[in-house]
Parts: structure tokens; sequence; C-alpha cells
């Protein structure tokens, strides 16, 4: 069990250190060098656009995909999934990468949050403001790593491209929790674009470090002389 820990631990790390490097550099670009330049010089005005053209019916969708975004509601349908994945599939691999990946998110949006302090909006917030900066946007990483992640995992069960299409239409989700917040006034939109970049990142990286590694465990089992008795 050690031994899995450090290797994993050895392929994970490294990389998800450099991702965060990664992110605080680009929060740093966005917030000090590029804020006077176009397209950072129009975000306010996407901001009061949404602000300007709320409604009751979308106050109330926000509401809902921004509560999915939300961290207890992540954390309770992760698990859940988590469950049903390894119930179902009787491997810890899919269930481990799904975790992985929500979790790696997190970390790198946390750390980052404490280096970058970027205001939020200059608009009416229809939530409570978090006390981390607005960059990046956590409800839309969240999303992005759990959706996409499960997405990724559904896609290789199924067959049929109707069906694959079916799985990946889960990234809907991220999408509207992104455009949810922009519209409650909670971040700006290079913030949720950082953070679609930050889970992308996480899940690409969980995949190659824990979905590939089955594969490999796999081959090596079936190669002659090396299977077991």
């Amino acid at each position: 069990m050690l031994e899995k820990a450090a290797y994993y631990a050895k392929r994970i790390v490294p990389w998800l250190i450099a991702l965060l490097l990664g992110m605080i550099a680009l929060g740093l670009l966005v917030t000090k060098v590029l804020n006077d330049v176009w397209p950072f010089t129009a975000e306010d005005g996407i901001n009061r656009y949404f602000a300007a053209h709320r409604t009751p019916p979308w106050n109330l969708v926000t509401e809902i995909f921004s509560l999915i975004g939300s961290t207890p509601v992540i954390i309770g349908v992760t698990a859940i999934a988590a469950l049903i994945l390894l119930k179902t599939l009787h491997s810890w691999y899919e269930p481990l990468f799904l975790c992985a990946a929500v979790t790696a998110q997190a970390l790198v949006f946390f750390f980052t949050t404490l280096v970058i302090d970027r205001q939020r909006p200059q608009v009416k917030h229809l939530d409570n403001s978090p006390p981390t900066s607005s960059f990046p946007s956590g409800h839309t990483s969240a999303a992005f790593a759990l959706y996409c992640g499960l997405a990724l995992i559904l896609a290789r069960l199924v067959h049929q491209t109707w069906q694959k299409w079916l799985c990946w239409a889960l990234l809907l989700m991220p999408v509207g929790v992104a455009l949810s917040r922009l519209y409650r006034g909670m971040h700006h939109p290079s913030d949720v674009t950082a953070s679609f970049i930050n889970g992308a990142l996480c899940v690409t990286l969980m995949s190659w470090a824990i979905l590939s590694s089955r594969v490999q465990s796999a081959a090596s089992l079936s190669t002659p002389g090396r299977r077991s008795s």
C-alpha cells in the first residue's frame, strides 16, 4: 500500500505543484499586467450586462446552478458517485480518479486564492461573498472536475456514439455553473475561464496518473510469463 501511495505521489505531486504555480502566474498576469488590456477591460461591461438583465426566473435557475457548484454539494455528489462506481465496477481506479481530480482542483484553487487578491465584480451580488479571492472560481473548477471526470469514466463504459454524446452532455453542468456565477455577480469572466483550465488540467493529470496506470497494470498481467497462477 505504501509503495502504491509513493508511486502515485511521484506521478502527481510535481505536476500538481507546476499547475499551482501556473495558475498563480496566470492570476498575476490577469490582475497585475493585463488588467488594462483588452479583452480584460471589457469584463466589467459583461458583468454589468448580466446584472442589468436579471429576471426572477433566471435568478432561480442560476441559484440552482450556483448551489450545484457549492462545496457541500460537490463533496456529496463526489462521494455518492465514487461509492456507486466502486460497487458497480468493483474497481478502485475510477473512484480514486474522480476523488483525486476534485481534490486536486480544490487544492490549486485554495492556494491560488491565498496569493491572488482580486475583488469581486462591482455589481450587486446575489450570493454571499466567500472570504476567498474572486480569482479563480471554485464553483466552476469543482463542477468541471466532477462532471468532466464522470463523463470520462462513463464514456469509457458505453459503446454506441449517442451514448458517448449523452455522457459528455454532463459538461453542460459546469457551463451552467460558470454562467450562473457571472450572472449572479460573483466572478469576472477571466475567473471562470481560469477555472475551466484548472479543472481540465486536474482531470487530465489524474486520468494519466491513475486511469492509465490501470491499463498498464492490465497489460503487464496479460504479458506471457507474468500472468498470475
